[in-house]
């Protein structure tokens, strides 16, 4: 191991694409790549409620 780079613990999966339009390969993630995250849907509700405005009192009046 003579490259200091091979001592990472962790490496990014193959793009596709350049610039803007970069991203990663579907083809080459796999099970070990990406996360598991159940509760998503969840957290992204009560984020929504979060920031909905108050509603305003003096507009029906």
């Amino acid at each position: 191991m003579t490259d200091p780079l091979d001592k990472a613990t962790s490496r990014a999966p193959a793009t596709v694409g350049e610039g803007c339009l970069s991203r990663y390969d579907p083809e080459a993630l796999d099970a070990e790549d990406g996360t598991d995250f159940p509760e998503a849907a969840r957290l992204w509700e009560q984020m929504q409620e979060q920031d909905e405005p108050p509603a305003d009192p003096g507009k029906d009046a």
